[in-house]
């Protein structure tokens, strides 16, 4: 398909949809104890906090990571990159299904698939650059959220299925074959690049990486950009992390809670691909950025003070679609505004100030009420979410979209 002097190659859906398999993969690794927060901490005879530190590792190990992981992108190509992140992944997904009996060799093998997870969130943008036209990359970007959120879902609810009817350490030894086979398809069918860039000659120049990095750290749009991805991965990363621990003062069960966990992430899916498309089509990036923002709001005032399963479903589906479906426009906006510098670059820094929100998801477990309820931190984040809006409100609009 020719655009504009310029080819996009059909094959970049393969690419894509390879680099969306393994980021499945790391995504279920990450949440698989999320919706069993209780029975796991009765199977290994420890407390809530220690099984919601497994997730809390994945943030933790990020951000000493970010920056190198980044230049290695920009330094030997997504492919090699995010290939080394694959085979780290597999090892490590597998040796915790292996010495899933043991909750200490489960958080050593649990920081291995760690180490693994920069090489792929930092990457979605130069995907998106290196085989995808301007017009397609916030979509493209878009479908690799949305492969985030399914890892994520099946995550929250295949696992509660699957210690019910087997066991923990049956469920972590079948997603860690999961891992080994969606990285060895990822090496199989995966290319570093198109013959020819899908982008006028003009936009194919980058920056050197450090170069990028100081630039960007000057704009003070990126500060707004990075603020507002804190306070929005704060909220994805608190709620999927203690989903089990919300639902249980309601009275739900961890079946229900799997499933609110799920439809969490379906209302992300839906708003990861309608979001990004109308930012496309309309060619706008900050309005759909606000716009998603505000409608968030209600969703999260429903999460926190909803009480029926049905209010609950409801609530937590438009908080997804609103809030966790604008991330991918938020990545493309990043990576316009910060142009030449490396994608990953520009990409990273926004995964960054995310996996940063590890204070907002430990902030949570300590000012938990008496009851068990988390009303404190979800109105802390409601008022939060406010302030990212006018945030948004503030940047300027990306020139590149708009040419």
């Amino acid at each position: 398909m020719t655009e504009k002097g310029y080819k996009v190659y059909g094959y970049r859906w393969v690419i894509l949809i390879v680099f969306m398999l393994v980021n499945i993969a790391i995504q279920i690794l990450w949440i698989s104890f999320a919706s069993i927060g209780g029975e796991a901490a009765n199977f290994y005879g420890v407390t809530d906090l220690n099984i919601g530190f497994l997730s809390m590792i994945f943030m933790v190990v990020y951000v000493p990571l970010s920056i190198p992981v980044s230049w290695l992108i920009d330094k030997w190509g997504f492919k090699k990159a995010v290939g080394l992140g694959a085979l780290i992944m597999s090892v490590f997904g597998l040796l915790r299904g292996i010495y899933a009996d043991e909750y200490s060799l489960v958080v050593i093998t649990t920081i291995g698939i760690a180490v693994s997870q920069p090489f792929f969130l930092n990457a979605f943008t130069t995907v998106a650059a290196k085989w995808f036209s301007i017009d397609e990359r916030a979509i493209a970007s878009g479908l690799a959220t949305v492969a985030m959120f399914v890892g994520i879902a099946i995550g929250m609810v295949l696992t509660p299925i699957l210690i019910l009817d087997y066991d923990i350490p049956t469920a972590q030894l079948s997603y860690g074959i999961v891992a080994i086979l969606t990285s060895l398809t990822f090496w199989i069918f995966t290319k570093e690049a198109p013959p020819t860039p899908p982008c006028p000659p003009e936009q194919e120049e980058r920056a050197l990486m450090m170069d990028g990095l100081k630039s960007m750290l000057k704009m003070k749009d990126i500060w707004y950009l990075m603020s507002v991805f804190l306070v929005g991965m704060g909220i994805f990363n608190g709620i999927s992390t203690w989903i089990e621990s919300i639902a249980r003062p309601k009275g739900f069960s961890i079946t229900e809670a799997g499933e609110l966990g799920a439809f969490f992430l379906v209302g992300g899916v839906l708003g990861a691909i309608v979001l990004p498309a109308l930012s496309d089509k309309f060619r706008k990036r900050k309005p759909v950025m606000l716009a998603g923002m505000l409608l968030a709001i209600p969703g999260l005032i429903g999460v926190t003070f909803a009480t029926s399963y049905s209010l609950m479903v409801i609530s937590i589906l438009a908080l997804g679609f609103f809030m966790v479906g604008l991330a991918p426009v938020g990545y493309q906006y990043g990576a316009e505004i910060t142009y030449p510098s490396p994608e990953g670059t520009s990409n990273g820094l926004m995964v960054l100030a995310g996996q940063v929100s590890v204070v907002f998801v430990y902030g949570m477990e300590l000012l938990k009420g008496d009851d068990g309820t988390f009303t404190i931190s979800l109105l802390m984040f409601i008022v939060l979410m406010g302030i990212s809006a006018f945030l948004i409100s503030r940047l300027t609009e990306s020139t590149m979209i708009e040419n």
